[in-house]
């Protein structure tokens, strides 16, 4: 899916002449961190954030969340301010920094979170497994957090942001820590997560990340955007042109700069070898590692995105429960109605414990007490009187066995 071919859904995010500026006590200005930023976030694609340290990144973030008051400008995000609490529940947030309860391990940090959007506990249960083996931490589960090492914390982060399946999800610097297995998980998770229909916020300082996962982006310095547009748009190198060709040797090389030179009139500028990436060298002698089943103690390759974030896992689940449910109010349905009517002699349980009151009367039931638990009009006295007496017996007969009992 191409997110730019969308154009009739609405922004999810959208920043208008942005300002944010600090103030000293006396409320004097005393940094603009946001100097009139304007873009829009378009729904289903991953919009990078860029720039150095202090450029705005983090605040326009924390304005974008409410956590932050904009000082000038409009800013909308799902049509609505910042602050509306009900476009919380549709955004999922990793900070740059993680913090997490130290002596929770992940299933009840997961489980904590979850009851924070009001989560049913099946809910919350089935979410938390699949998160755990989506980013590897299944093997970790029963271990507290506070021992964990920043990549595996930040492994958890990236699950709590999730286990609301929000339409919106703010990364802040989510490869931070992580190792290259980690790295490339996150990114193939952000390509997933917009083919099922999520739009996400990347800011990152790795911009290799960026490039790589990125449909557009902007670049912030000094609160203002330098530059904006697709990774094509900003990257394409217009001075250059390469040509990919199997391997030659000097002497073809040299036959195909005299071609050039002679058709073209311009020499070739340099020859080299294709190189591949460190990334992909690194996980090559990992995986071989693993073949070996060699163990480790760390976090664990990460399994498929969880399925509850494709939109369906709840409502396939929820249908089956209804059905369940439906089944079961049948067939008790069904059983009331199959069932003998009682004897109309024989009195029930809560008939003989008004009747052993210490009035001696019967108390009148309710007008709203079910029909099932009313006392019959006509009551067998006889029968009554045989179960009292003998339960008077059976107590003096206990008495009388006692020690004691006779000298008394």
């Amino acid at each position: 899916m191409n997110p730019r071919s969308e154009g009739s859904a609405p922004p999810v995010v959208e920043a208008e002449g942005l300002v944010k500026t600090f103030s000293d006590f006396w409320l004097r200005a005393k940094a603009r961190a946001v100097d009139g930023v304007t873009f829009e976030i378009r729904a289903h694609e991953i919009f990078g954030l860029l720039g150095p340290n202090g450029s705005g990144k983090s605040t326009t973030i924390k304005m974008i969340l409410g956590l932050l008051r904009k000082s000038k400008g409009r800013l909308s995000v799902f049509g609505r301010e910042p602050s509306d609490v009900a476009v919380k529940a549709r955004i999922g947030y990793l900070p740059e920094e993680t913090y997490m309860y130290r002596f929770l391990n992940p299933r009840e940090t997961l489980d904590y979170f979850g009851k924070l959007f009001g989560l049913p506990r099946a809910t919350r249960r089935r979410r938390t497994d699949e998160l755990l083996e989506m980013v590897g931490l299944e093997g970790a589960a029963h271990r507290a957090v506070g021992e964990f090492s920043k990549g595996m914390a930040r492994r958890l982060g990236i699950a709590q942001a999730l286990i609301n399946d929000p339409e919106f999800l703010i990364l802040d610097e989510p490869t931070s820590g992580l190792d290259p297995i980690g790295t490339r998980q996150v990114k193939d998770l952000l390509l997933d997560l917009r083919r099922k229909g999520k739009t996400v916020l990347l800011s990152s300082h790795l911009l290799a990340d960026v490039e790589d996962v990125c449909d557009r982006m902007v670049i912030l310095y000094g609160g203002k955007i330098r530059a904006s547009g697709t990774a094509d748009e900003l990257l394409r190198d217009t001075k250059h042109t390469t040509l990919h060709l199997p391997r030659l040797d000097a002497a073809a090389i040299a036959k195909v700069d005299a071609a050039i030179r002679r058709e073209v009139g311009i020499a070739v500028d340099r020859v080299e070898s294709p190189r591949q990436r460190l990334e992909d060298l690194f996980l090559q002698i990992v995986d071989a590692a693993r073949a070996e089943q060699v163990e480790t103690s760390g976090a664990m390759r990460g399994g498929p995105t969880a399925a509850f974030l494709g939109g369906s896992d709840d409502q396939q689940s929820g249908a089956l429960i209804a059905d369940l449910e439906r089944a079961a109010r049948e067939s008790t349905r069904a059983a009331q109605v199959a069932a003998p009517a009682p004897a109309p002699n024989v009195p029930s349980g809560d008939t003989i414990a008004e009747l052993q009151r210490s009035d001696g009367t019967r108390s009148a039931k309710p007008a709203s007490a079910p029909a099932a638990r009313a006392v019959p009009d006509a009551v067998d006295k006889s029968v009554i009187d045989g179960l009292l007496g003998d339960s008077v017996k059976q107590g003096q007969d206990r008495g009388a066995d006692e020690p004691g009992a006779r000298s008394k």
